[in-house]
């Protein structure tokens, strides 16, 4: 096979689109914290971008895709990718696009996934610990995942295929990413906002959206780059593709009703925070199921993702833990809904692309394909679900007991844009941006008694 410059095309462009969602979350992350936390919600995720990009090509693309003859992990290999700049991508088949796009690609993928873990974290974390935790993270969880879920190993001339990813390799569908980014994402926010404890206030005055218009141009911006997300993920300007593309658009649109009538029925108002927050339940939802669904299924996908996450994310209150920004209700539960919803409505009319090995599209239960393959998406969903959760949350107690994980509670109540990095997101006569800098004393007590009362500031 040839390189094939109209894919090349398609999976540069994508490239591009999911790098553009790590700042979108930054901004839909940053307008949903208080204002003194935005420039270091915002920080996290250039972080993850920074920190990801570099392990990824000293090892990280070699260990999640490298071909080790294992299952469970790839090749550790400090080469890098140089040898890879005449090299076509053969990921159970060949396909016409250098490796390096795909590289390039898969990277944007590692990137968000850590950066989607630090909105169960807001307003707490030490920005240094954060970026050690994102580096070990990476390393130990998300490219060994990544390895599972989305390496189906190298095809040779004669079509045999090696170092398959064993989730892969058992026929787990997840398109792109519903196990490795957001399941394992949502996992990893449950363990480390167990880790590193309740913000003050929390239950008493839960904390409100600073900027609202922020939360909807992040959302904006996500879903955007989430065509390149879903989309993308069939390596090539194909019928599949098409297909992915347009379940993302109908399901997120479905999702977003969803959650506005839950708000409606049970509040008696639809909001703009339920809006983003339901567009961004529905593209995760959609995520592992986008090339394995008739359109009208999408719909019914999207509807169901937006009424069991919006009631999911009121969990944290009953059970007690502070997963700040509904990293756990968006992302845990609606990559589960999403990996187990192809168990029913999956069907193989879905066709891949490339000289793949491995046929794409099996039918579910609905469409008279029994319970195989429901129990297959169970074991991939449930399975990095477990992983994420018990290695982070060891990796998290770990720092925590060493360098220190959680900011003093001094710092949480001055705010940790001020704190961490001395600047403030917004400079108002003197008042730095919800800090205490250029407040008088009296003024400083006060805010401090209002924050220990649990109101927001």
């Amino acid at each position: 096979m040839t390189m094939n410059s109209g894919d090349t095309a398609w999976v540069l462009a994508s490239t591009a689109l999911v790098l553009l969602m790590t700042p979108g979350l930054a901004f839909f992350y940053g307008g949903m914290t208080k204002a003194k936390s935005t420039l270091n919600m915002m920080m996290m995720s250039f972080a993850a971008i920074a920190i990801v990009s570099v392990l990824w090509v000293l090892f990280g693309f070699s260990l999640a895709f490298g071909n080790s003859g294992s299952g469970l992990y790839g090749k550790f290999d400090l080469s890098g990718l140089g040898s890879a700049v005449n090299e076509l991508t053969n990921n159970g088949g060949v396909y016409g696009i250098p490796l390096l796009a795909f590289a390039g690609f898969q990277l944007m993928f590692a990137v968000i996934t850590p950066a989607l873990i630090s909105g169960a974290i807001a307003d707490r974390a030490k920005f240094l610990t954060w970026g050690i935790f994102v580096a070990l993270w990476v390393t130990l969880v998300y490219f060994p995942v990544a390895h599972w879920v989305f390496d189906f190993g190298d095809k040779d001339a004669d079509g045999n295929i090696t170092g398959a990813g064993w989730l892969a390799a058992r026929g787990v569908e997840d398109f792109a990413g519903g196990t490795a980014v957001h399941i394992n994402a949502g996992a990893a926010g449950l363990a480390l906002a167990i880790v590193l404890g309740r913000r003050i206030g929390f239950k008493k005055h839960p904390s409100r959206p600073h900027n609202l218009p922020f939360v909807l141009l992040g959302a904006g911006l996500l879903w955007f780059g989430w065509f390149g997300f879903n989309a993308g993920s069939a390596l090539g300007a194909n019928g599949q593709a098409a297909l992915a593309l347009m379940n993302t658009q109908v399901a997120t649109a479905a999702a977003v009703a969803g959650w506005l009538l839950v708000e409606k029925i049970r509040d008696g108002h639809a909001t703009s925070l339920g809006a983003a927050s339901g567009a961004i339940a529905g593209l995760v939802a959609i995520t592992p199921a986008c090339a394995f669904l008739a359109p009208w299924a999408s719909v019914l996908l999207g509807v169901i993702a937006g009424v069991i996450c919006s009631l999911a994310v009121g969990l944290k209150y009953k059970l007690n833990f502070d997963d700040s920004l509904d990293v756990v209700g968006v992302h845990m539960i609606g990559g589960l809904v999403g990996c187990l919803f192809i168990g029913f409505f999956g069907t193989s009319f879905t066709t891949g692309s490339g000289d793949s090995a491995y046929t794409w599209g099996v039918n579910g239960l609905f469409y008279g394909g029994g319970w195989n393959l429901l129990g297959t998406q169970a074991l991939g969903a449930f399975s990095v679900l477990a992983y994420s959760f018990v290695v982070t949350l060891i990796l998290g107690y770990l720092l925590e007991k060493t360098l220190g994980f959680r900011i003093s509670r001094d710092a949480e109540l001055e705010g940790i844009d001020l704190t961490e990095h001395a600047e403030t997101a917004y400079e108002l006569e003197g008042n730095s941006g919800g800090g205490f800098g250029g407040l008088p004393k009296a003024e400083k007590k006060r805010i401090t008694t209002t924050e220990e009362a649990g109101v927001s500031v």
